[in-house]
């Protein structure tokens, strides 16, 4: 048995992905690194019995996997994590909506228009306030607050006019200016002059927006997201409280792990989306319409640290204790291996 295991940018392999490797290694299976620039990858591919490729939410990292995963699953058939029927929506609200909403899921109520006439049309009986989102976007980047019918108006001039680049998203209701981070902002600047010193690729991770603008219905008293996290049967869950004076919870690292304050109709939902849309590992982030269950949005990859971290509840809503990678289920699955040994995570 052989698995693959793409790069990330700068030809990195971060420690969510050398815990794949740490679990094959520790189970005796064979794995390589692989780069889709490298001229042998292809013949290298045919070679796999499992490729894994966890794109991330820049855009370089998409065009790669929009790119080879369809190719590698469905004309060559070789087994893909994450496979195209969980990844081809990720990082995409636009496309997560239509998805949801056509198999009756409570995604929250989204406006979204293509052209610059229905979205003016639309403002003239638009309620504030409303949500402005990008389509991409992690850590409640590209997500404000609007309020005002003239400040929606300045949103879709720009999306239908020179569009938006998410790094320079520039509005005083930004995260990253409203919780403006000296020393995020330090790292990254550094980063980029030691990547420039070392004749390393510094150009930018994204791609303009533009052409389509999407608002979501603000629903307020919500001062939590409620993250569920499911890998074949098996869900974890925990509360992410939104930050000071704001109403973003995603990014903000203030959690609550407790799982007696779940509400198991959340981890209900998400083992019903998993299983009816065949999803190999997806995250769900839920709040309340009134006392209604209200899907924000899907990402088939997260941070490790928390999911799963205390355990899991089963499709019978047993609970098993353990700290668990989700990339121990992944591998679990994807190779059809039941019996596959996590090694020791100190």
């Amino acid at each position: 048995m052989l698995v693959g295991i793409h790069k990330e940018p700068y030809g990195k392999f971060s420690e969510f992905l050398k815990k794949y490797e740490k679990i094959l290694d520790y189970n005796g299976l064979n794995h390589i690194r692989l780069d889709a620039s490298q001229a042998d990858f292809w013949e290298k591919v045919k070679t796999l019995d499992l490729f894994i490729f966890r794109w991330k939410h820049f855009d370089t990292e998409r065009q790669i996997a929009h790119t080879i995963v369809p190719v590698i699953e469905r004309e060559i058939g070789i087994k893909c994590f994450p496979d195209w029927k969980t990844c081809w929506h990720y990082d995409d609200k636009i496309k997560e909506y239509y998805l949801l909403k056509q198999h009756g899921f409570p995604a929250i109520e989204s406006y979204i228009f293509w052209e610059k006439k229905a979205a003016l049309d639309w403002l003239k009986t638009a309620e504030f306030p409303v949500v402005f989102k990008l389509k991409g976007g992690a850590g409640s980047t590209n997500v404000i607050l609007v309020k005002t019918k003239k400040h929606a108006k300045r949103l879709i001039a720009r999306m239908f006019g020179k569009g938006i680049l998410p790094e320079r998203f520039f509005d005083r209701s930004a995260v990253r200016f409203k919780h403006f981070n000296l020393y995020k902002e330090v790292h990254h600047l550094g980063g980029n002059i030691l990547r420039k010193v070392r004749g390393e690729d510094i150009s930018s991770f994204w791609q303009l927006h533009k052409n389509y603008v999407l608002f979501q219905k603000f629903l307020p008293n919500n001062d939590y997201d409620t993250r569920v996290a499911v890998i074949g049967n098996r869900a974890s869950a925990f509360r992410r409280y939104v930050r000071e004076n704001d109403f973003r919870a995603s990014g903000s690292k203030n959690l609550n792990m407790d799982r007696s304050k779940i509400d198991l109709e959340f981890v209900k939902i998400g083992l019903d989306i998993s299983k009816r849309l065949g999803f190999q590992s997806m995250a769900y982030d839920f709040i309340y319409d009134d006392e209604k269950p209200a899907l924000i949005e899907i990402s088939y990859t997260y941070p490790d640290e928390h999911a799963f971290s205390t355990g899991y509840w089963d499709s019978d809503f047993k609970w098993h204790e353990g700290r668990f990678w989700p990339q121990y289920f992944q591998l679990m699955d994807a190779l059809g291996l039941p019996d596959l040994k996590q090694p020791s995570m100190e």
